[in-house]
Formats: C-alpha cells, structure tokens, sequence
C-alpha cells in the first residue's frame, strides 16, 4: 500500500520537473514509469505526451482525467521542490497528476474493485489543445468509458472542500483578432489620411455593448479586449491597429450571438471612419457541462470523503475538460486549495502559487469512492 508520504514525493517531483503543452516528455516518463511501478497496463504518447494507465477489473470501465502541463513563468516560491525549468505549475496539475497517480496507487490493491479503471494524464490543457489531441489519436476507442471524472484545484474554496454542480460548471473560451485599417501617413496631417486608432477606439467602445444590450442578464457572458497594437510610430499615425480579445459563455446560442455582434459592431464602426475592419473569430474551449448521472456519483463519491457542495456557482475560467464531457457523461468537481491568507490561497497562475499537499489524501479518496461506487449507471 503507497502512503501518503509517497504521493507527496511523486508531487514535489512533478513540481520541479515542470513542463509546457506538448512538451511533457520528462513528466510523462516520470508518470509512466510510476504506473508501471504499481502493476498498471500502460500506454503512452498519445495525443502527443499523453499517458494512459489501465486497472483492468472487468466491465463499466470509467476514467480520470488529470492534466500534465506547466505554465511559462518563472516560479517565485522559494520552496525547495521548485522548478528547475523555465515552467512552473502554477496551475496545480502536479497535484492533480498525484491525486490520480494516488488513487491509482490504492485501487490496484484493492480486492473490492470490479470494474475498469483508466487514469489518463493529459498534455496541453492550458492552451486546449490537449483533449483534442488524444481524442483524435483514438483515446475514447481504444480506451472506452461508461463516465468520465476530473478535479481542479480552486484557491478561495477551503482545503478539501468538494464543489459541483449539475449543468456548465465552467465556461466556453472564444478568442478575436480584428484588424482595422486606414491609410496611415504623417501625424501633422491627419485630414489627408484614415485614422485606424479613432476607429478602433470607436470599436474597442462599442463592443462593451454586446454584454449589456444584446445578452439576455439572465445568461452569463465576459467580452473583453486584452490588446492592442498598430504599426505605427509617435509622430505617424498607423495603417494599421489590431485588437485581439477573448469572449466567455455557457450557450453555444450566446457565443454565436457575441460572434455575430463583434462581426457587425467592427466592420460597420470601422466604415464609418472610412477604414476597413476584419474578424478571425475562434472558439478555444468548450463550456464544461457536467452529466446528471455522473455528477449524482460524483456527489455520492464527495460526501462520503466530508464536505461537499452539490450545487455550487460556475466560474467564468474555461478548461478542455468541456470536450470529453462533449463525447461521454461526464463530471468535474472543484477541490479547495485553501482560502485567502492560509495555506493553498494564493490565486492560480501566479508565480508563488504552489498546490496544497493537504488536500491529497481528499481526492485520492474521492477517486476511489467513485470507482468502487456499486452503481453502474451514468
């Protein structure tokens, strides 16, 4: 039987290890070479880096999903298990790689599992490209499952608080890029030119209209620009001035809807300075909608670890956890890292962030209460 102690080393490992999407190559080896430490079938480079465990133990095979990858900034914790990299998780997947490699630990010794269980260790979920890639390199045909489970730590949730809900628990990330332009030239003379920067001052304006005039308030929706640059210099104005932006939404209905505004507000505030304006309009992630029936086992599995909220707030923030939810039932459960001021709060993706090793034990029990669950049904 792994103690606990044991995950907290795999944990400070994958720590200072820490990688970026698609790059994984020493964590994936790292959790592989674990996995086949315990007796597991293992498969790996899927989808890239990704890793699959197997405990084979018969029929209603489900999975758990952690994700691998690290974030590209510098690690200012001072901890001496950090970073050796020019990554750090400061997102917590090292903690949710221990949580899965933990409940692998203690499932594969225990009698009473009878059914399959697949750990699989995602590469890039920050940038959401790495669901996608292991779906499409065959992962739900070669490793078919009934349900679908993940946890994502959540400072600001006291330690091992569980947290779901039925329904989209986080939303869909759509991302824009417009570029506007005018005819640029000397900024003495800006009567014989386009001005492309009062254009997209113009359009930068208007588009906070989409949230308060176009979606239904009862509906949640985030449209914000985080950038803008232009070709141009302190004495001359541009010809051109892009903004990029990122949307979020819960309804495919509502991204659609943002999309077809963005489009419109653009090109028609852009002609009435005389400019042009163009759209790439992308959607990144997927809401993640969880399942009624894994999210009742989901439920079932954290009130038997200790607090638990059934029917918790859903986040603006986005994960591609959404698209395996798209192709099997599914659940994703928040787990506390700690509140502010304590240990666990400091908020994700900042440098001296680090996942809180008190909340371990929390989710390998969660795991193991939903595999050895008697119910079958999702």
């Amino acid at each position: 039987m792994t103690d606990i102690g044991t995950v907290i080393e795999w944990r400070h490992k994958l720590h200072e290890i820490a990688e970026t999407a698609f790059a994984e190559h020493r964590t994936a080896a790292f959790v592989a070479d674990v996995l086949r430490s315990l007796g597991l079938d293992v498969a790996t480079g899927i989808g890239g880096t990704g890793v699959v465990g197997t405990i084979d133990r018969g029929s209603h095979p489900i999975g758990f999903r952690a994700d691998m990858d690290g974030l590209p900034l510098p690690e200012r914790t001072g901890l001496p298990y950090s970073s050796h990299t020019d990554a750090m998780h400061a997102c917590g997947h090292d903690g949710h790689m221990a949580m899965v490699l933990g409940a692998a630990a203690a499932l594969v010794d225990d009698p009473t599992l009878d059914r399959t269980v697949h750990v699989v260790f995602q590469p890039a979920e920050e940038p959401g490209k790495g669901a996608a890639a292991m779906i499409a390199d065959a992962l739900l045909d070669r490793f078919p499952m009934d349900a679908m489970f993940g946890l994502h730590n959540m400072p600001g949730i006291p330690a091992g608080h569980l947290a779901t809900r039925t329904g989209p628990i986080m939303a869909g990330e759509d991302n824009f890029t417009i570029t506007v332009t005018g005819r640029g030239g000397h900024a003495s003379a800006p009567h014989l030119l386009v001005d492309p920067i009062l254009a997209a001052a113009h359009i930068v304006t208007a588009l906070q209209s989409i949230t308060s005039r176009n979606i239904d308030p009862a509906a949640s929706a985030v449209v914000s620009c985080t950038d803008i640059s232009t070709d141009g210099a302190r004495n001359a104005i541009p010809t051109i001035v892009r903004i990029t932006g990122d949307t979020r939404s819960f309804d495919p209905t509502v991204s659609q809807l943002i999309e077809e505004r963005i489009r419109a507000i653009a090109e028609h505030t852009a002609r009435a300075h005389n400019a042009s304006a163009d759209v790439v309009y992308t959607r990144e992630f997927l809401p993640s909608v969880n399942n009624p029936a894994a999210t009742a086992a989901a439920i079932h599995a954290a009130a038997q670890v200790g607090q638990a909220d059934a029917d918790c707030a859903p986040v603006m923030a986005s994960e591609d956890f959404g698209l395996y939810a798209d192709h099997v039932p599914a659940n994703f459960t928040f787990i506390g890292n700690g509140i502010a001021g304590h240990t666990g709060g400091i908020p994700l993706h900042s440098h001296d962030y680090d996942f809180n090793d008190m909340v371990l034990p929390v989710g390998i029990r969660y795991y193991r209460n939903l595999a050895t669950d008697a119910r079958r049904t999702y």
